[in-house]
């Protein structure tokens, strides 16, 4: 009887584990913050990318144009998937792109653009990436549209053709 036991015992356990990861797994527990519109953008001041000439954030965003800023570092591979999106982005002219390049070397961040091609009007470094945290980012990419020094529209994760469309259709 004893050695009936142990066996029933240990599948029943293993059913029971195997049900809870199941049911785990279906779950998703992807975090999304919640954004509230309209945010004004942080101030910060930073070194241009290629001049590092010190920029502040009242000379980059000025009036009532349409901004966008691209988080993006070379070592990211979703900043690689939405650059597509950006250059076309960067064709309309009634949006400037900001890129404020994370975390990077400087030497691959500018072998980035030589190959892929550069759709930023601007470039800022954030070598350690206080400035990301200001903006409160959660990881590259990510991007901000900006209208008036307020946040308008933050986008955690790379463009896609939805997100595009989106943005086109707000700058319009």
């Amino acid at each position: 009887m004893k050695t009936k036991i142990f066996p029933i015992f240990l599948i029943i356990t293993f059913s029971i584990i195997f049900y809870v990861f199941y049911k785990g797994l279906q779950n998703s527990n992807i975090y999304t913050p919640e954004i509230k519109s309209e945010i004004k953008i942080p101030s910060f001041e930073a070194k241009e990318f290629f001049s590092k000439d010190n920029v502040n954030s009242d000379q980059i965003f000025i009036g009532s144009e349409y901004y966008l800023l691209n988080i993006w570092a070379s070592w990211c591979i979703p900043c690689k998937e939405e650059h597509k999106y950006l250059m076309d982005l960067s064709k309309k002219e009634n949006i400037k792109i900001i890129g404020q390049n994370y975390k990077d070397n400087f030497v691959n961040a500018k072998n980035f653009l030589i190959k892929l091609d550069n759709p930023y009007d601007l470039i800022f470094s954030d070598n350690d990436g206080t400035i990301a945290i200001e903006w409160g980012a959660y990881g590259v990419p990510e991007s901000f549209l900006i209208k008036n020094n307020q946040i308008i529209k933050k986008i955690i994760g790379p463009l896609n053709e939805k997100l595009f469309s989106e943005i086109k259709e707000l700058t319009q």
